[in-house]
């Protein structure tokens, strides 16, 4: 079979048509309980809603090809899939994961170190060798990554890590959240396992709670982790696969049109009077910029964050005057939103107060400098 580009596949829904009916629009499959024939054999793959079910089927094998993995697990939230992965840890072993990272995720892992006596180990992502110093070869058994790395984006390389981790006797997770597979597809450089926090660029449309993980291989991990989505009952419902579904046949056209944009405010505020630091991979002043371009193919994102000069009160002044930038949480949407994270994360974050991250929409950019612009005029 002709393998088609990332583009082609999604808008097509994974060349999807409907062998009864023609349709070329999926279907959804609200089903809970599946049918016995005469025999009491299963009449069809499907038993109960859930442990698998049509729609959710249709999306995971969309997935699992856009990461270039053997499957793909869809969850009720992207929280869900990382406590899944995480819950694969066991007592007196480690996990190592960025100091600076999405914040829930770090929050998670913080309790169930306390909770189950996993060893925890917070590297600097900006340190080339800040991964190997907080490994413990044969007690680490995962290594968690984003890259870039949220909200700070810094670029970790995903190729080293890998290597870093498997010679440690761990397994790579790669948050692949941010770039999506439209622009890094994490298998590629040696993850085992990929996860996408799917209400964000997946979705794009800020009406769908999801997450998703995609593995390299099919082991005893990825049977754990089946088994657990199964009996927590974390699997996706079939309204909300079938959203998530129309909103990733988008997905590059968003995914570009945000990437430019966010290129295009990150050069034109770089050497801001207001600004005290601009934070974007795809600026050729990123000390990650060589990384990133190895590693993202086909656009830098829609996310950045700008350090303004002051502190956080001057932060937040800005983030409030913005007219057409929205103060809300997530990412990934076709609408462009702010954040003062500090203020989100509370009294454990390592954000500079000072902080304010984006994410990039699809709106007409100039209208986004401008509203940018008058925004920093507070301060």
């Amino acid at each position: 079979m002709k393998e088609y580009s990332t583009a082609t596949l999604l808008a097509q829904a994974g060349h999807f048509v409907d062998e009864l009916t023609g349709a070329v629009t999926p279907p959804v499959h609200p089903s809970t309980t599946f049918a016995r024939d005469e025999n009491y054999e299963l009449m069809g793959a499907y038993l109960y809603g859930r442990e698998q079910n049509p729609t959710n089927e249709l999306v995971e094998q969309l997935a699992a090809s856009l990461d270039h993995g053997k499957e793909a697990m869809l969850f009720s939230s992207g929280m869900a899939a990382i406590a899944s992965v995480f819950e694969t840890i066991n007592t007196g072993q480690q996990i190592a994961a960025p100091g600076i990272m999405y914040y829930g995720a770090q929050d998670w892992l913080r309790w169930i170190s306390k909770k189950r006596e996993i060893d925890l180990s917070f590297f600097d992502a900006g340190d080339p060798m800040g991964l190997r110093k907080a490994l413990i070869p044969g007690k680490t058994a995962l290594v968690w990554i984003e890259s870039p790395v949220n909200p700070s984006w810094d670029v970790i390389d995903i190729a080293d890590s890998a290597k870093v981790a498997h010679e440690a006797g761990a397994i790579l997770a790669v948050d692949g959240t941010v770039s999506t597979p439209i622009t890094t597809k994490a298998l590629e450089f040696g993850a085992d396992i990929v996860f996408h926090s799917a209400t964000k660029y997946l979705n794009g449309h800020g009406d769908v709670n999801a997450g998703v993980l995609v593995t390299k291989v099919l082991d005893q991990r990825w049977d754990e982790i089946k088994y657990i989505r199964k009996h927590v009952g974390a699997v996706l419902g079939p309204f909300d696969s079938w959203l998530l579904l129309r909103g990733m046949r988008t997905l590059s056209l968003r995914f570009e049109r945000a990437s430019s944009n966010a290129l295009k405010i990150a050069q034109y505020f770089e050497n801001h009077p207001k600004v005290e630091k601009m934070l974007y991979p795809g600026l050729e002043s990123h000390p990650g910029h060589l990384i990133a371009q190895r590693q993202m193919t086909h656009g830098f994102g829609g996310m950045l964050s700008i350090c303004v000069k002051g502190g956080s009160a001057e932060a937040v002044s800005v983030a409030t005057n913005l007219k057409l930038f929205v103060s809300a949480t997530s990412l990934g949407g076709v609408e462009s939103l702010v954040e003062h994270r500090a203020t989100v994360e509370g009294p454990l974050s390592r954000v500079p107060e000072n902080l304010l991250r984006f994410s990039v929409g699809i709106e007409e950019v100039e209208d986004l400098i401008s509203d940018l612009e008058q925004g920093l005029n507070v301060i």
